[in-house]
């Protein structure tokens, strides 16, 4: 690795200037911080003049997709429309840049592209909710998780909007160090960075999910439990269903069991309290329904790498 990395974005038009944003300024703000090029980027788009994000704001590039840069990543940024814009040029430079050992990421809806040309089959991969019942659909041999970003895959996915921030500082984290990228964030004056295994909060409330009442009850019940939880059985037997229903329902919709989902749901709820109060963790235990604080510490540390002390010492 060089000592300036260089990422090059693959701007798909009508990508998502937030998660352009996001992807863009941690970078910025690690070299104004550290006072050396630790970063440089470029951008792409076909015609190698131009990108237009769905806000109508239009973005110069510095190439089109001719040839692929030297880079040490790659990230597809693609937003709405991503199927219609999955054209043969870009097919293409993806291919080409896999063949030559590139990395490639994606970015928002980047992962339809991605999966499109084959590059996700068997790979955990992150994309905005909005897509993840047409994604899984269309792509079943991907495994599709929840996650605001995956990291530990040959290719990197972030869900978009401020999941990519949350990717950027992980990266400027794993490569220049915890304290550069705590710095970076609050000069972003974002308090809240989560690590790749959070879930999507609006995922867990699918849309098309949603309308199924069985599987919408469920849910109100696990969030109107969560000092107390109820057992899937419980639940299930609430609804007038079978426990295979109800998983079932869960699988369909969500991409998870009754139980992950609703452990999910009790450790963000931890977390957010670990990060925005004053509550002790043996509160924060009982709150969220562990039946003691080191149990609780287990599981928190399963699932988010660091004990709940931990966490709220990276705050301080």
């Amino acid at each position: 690795m060089s000592d300036t990395q260089h990422f090059a974005f693959v701007l798909v038009e009508e990508f998502s200037h937030l998660a352009f944003s996001c992807a863009v300024e941690p970078l910025r703000i690690a070299n104004l911080i550290s006072g050396k090029p630790l970063y440089r980027w470029s951008f792409l788009s076909e015609g190698g003049a131009q990108a237009t994000c769905s806000n109508g704001s239009v973005t110069l590039v510095h190439q089109g997709f001719e040839s692929v840069p030297p880079c040490d990543l790659l990230f597809v940024l693609s937003g709405i429309n991503m199927r219609a814009h999955g054209t043969r040029p870009l097919q293409t430079l993806l291919r080409r840049a896999h063949r030559h050992g590139t990395p490639i990421g994606a970015l928002c809806s980047g992962a339809w592209i991605l999966a499109e040309a084959g590059f996700l089959n068997g790979m955990k991969t992150a994309i905005h909710w909005d897509y993840h019942d047409a994604f899984m659909e269309r792509f079943p041999e991907v495994n599709l998780v929840r996650n605001v970003f995956v990291a530990d895959e040959r290719h990197m996915t972030a869900s978009g909007g401020t999941a990519t921030a949350d990717l950027m500082l992980h990266l400027i984290e794993r490569d220049h160090g915890y304290d550069l990228s705590v710095a970076v964030a609050d000069q972003m004056v974002y308090a809240s960075v989560r690590e790749a295994s959070v879930a999507q909060r609006i995922s867990l409330q699918s849309r098309n999910g949603i309308r199924n009442a069985h599987l919408s009850k469920a849910i109100a019940r696990m969030r109107e439990t969560v000092e107390d939880p109820l057992s899937p059985a419980k639940i299930a037997s609430e609804l007038c269903i079978s426990t295979r229903q109800l998983e079932r329902l869960f699988g369909k919709f969500l991409n998870t069991s009754p139980k992950k989902f609703f452990m999910d749901l009790r450790l963000d709820r931890a977390r957010h309290l670990l990060i925005q109060s004053e509550a002790s963790v043996v509160e924060i235990a009982i709150a969220c329904g562990f039946e003691s604080p080191g149990h609780f510490s287990r599981v928190y540390k399963s699932a988010y790498g660091v004990t709940p002390m931990q966490q709220r010492g990276r705050l301080s």
